[in-house]
């Protein structure tokens, strides 16, 4: 039975990623912070190892004996938009994590991004890997540490130190998300609590299908090379009314112009600069939700058999766990604050 090392087990792909592997007969070594909650791995036959990533002796310690390696651990905070932990999970994190694998001399390590290190598109010519980085002026350390990382590991894989396939999710939706993270946009949809709706728009995958070709990365693609993982392309007024139409509530009918939504962004940062209190989104962040960050997953469909459930059967399934663990009791539609905090992050 081969081995895989999968950090960052207990987020939320990392939950799906535990079970996949698991199904298709690999043990799993599921390399988790200490401390962090192991709810997504309750009942699971898992190897639990609890570490830090920056930590590469303890890195190299959980590689040991390993077949292969996920690396799907990283620290996806969007607010305050400069952390130096964020930087330091990401890229001296991946660090440890390539010193190990090239130590143990692993058969293959998967490498999991954020589409977001490509340059995005309109919906009529989407991004794809080919497509440049242009997330710089948004100034948010998450995309920018995971473009040092990509190149970090692309590079390794061009100087044969370690056979490395990297795979890159747009937003995740779906089931078993214990930390409500990309799935709390459809808790403040459901709850009343986005007041209106950001110009731009983003790609959506169903967090199982993410998870699949993540798997199927361990055996197929091209060692070096990049695969978006993405699905459908929606503006968020597309997106909410497919959440709202979903889950029967009323989605909100208001889109905010380009020019408030900035200035929004601008009195949060200087309502943070002034008081240290951080306040629920930043300039970046609506600099992000303000364009369209639309991508092509076709290369991953043609080489990694990434699958392509539609978006409406991942938000069913993430209102449907919600509800059958108690999340979510009875519909409400109340007014509320607004809720930008989802709409800069990569989904995972």
């Amino acid at each position: 039975m081969k081995t895989v090392l999968l950090t960052g087990a207990n987020g939320f792909l990392g939950g799906h990623l535990c079970r996949k592997l698991l199904q298709r007969g690999y043990a799993v070594r599921a390399f988790v912070r200490p401390g962090g909650s192991k709810r997504v791995l309750n009942g699971l036959p898992l190897d639990i190892w609890e570490g830090d990533l920056c930590d590469a002796h303890n890195v190299r310690g959980a590689t040991y004996g390993c077949d292969y390696v996920i690396h799907a651990g990283a620290a996806a905070q969007v607010n305050p938009a400069r952390s130096r932990t964020v930087v330091n999970v990401n890229v001296g994190g991946t660090a440890a994590v390539l010193a190990a694998a090239t130590e143990a001399q692993v058969e293959r390590l998967v490498f999991v991004g954020t589409a977001n290190v490509f340059g995005f598109g309109s919906k009529e010519q989407p991004g794809d890997e080919t497509s440049p980085y242009n997330g710089a002026r948004y100034g948010l350390d998450y995309m920018d540490s995971k473009l040092v990382a990509t190149r970090m590991v692309t590079q390794a894989a061009a100087e044969h130190r370690v056979p490395a396939v990297l795979v890159h999710p747009t937003f995740m939706l779906g089931p078993i998300d214990h930390k409500i993270t990309s799935n709390a946009l459809l808790l403040a949809l459901y709850r009343g609590q986005l007041a209106a709706i950001p110009p731009g728009g983003k790609n959506y995958i169903h967090v199982d299908d993410a998870a699949t070709a993540t798997v199927n990365a361990l055996t197929e693609g091209r060692i070096g090379e990049s695969y978006i993982l993405g699905n459908e392309n929606l503006s968020y007024q597309e997106a909410f009314a497919l959440m709202a139409e979903v889950m029967h509530v009323r989605p909100p009918r208001w889109i905010v112009p380009r020019s408030v939504a900035q200035l929004v962004g601008h009195i949060s940062d200087w309502k943070y600069q002034l008081t240290g209190q951080l306040a629920q989104l930043n300039s970046a962040m609506t600099a992000v939700a303000n364009d369209g960050h639309y991508f092509s997953a076709d290369k991953a469909i043609h080489e990694l058999h990434l699958p392509q459930t539609p978006v409406r059967t991942a938000i069913k399934d993430a209102f449907d766990w919600f509800q059958q663990h108690g999340i979510i009791q009875t519909a409400a539609w109340q007014p509320g604050t607004r809720e930008f905090r989802q709409f800069a992050g990569s989904g995972r």
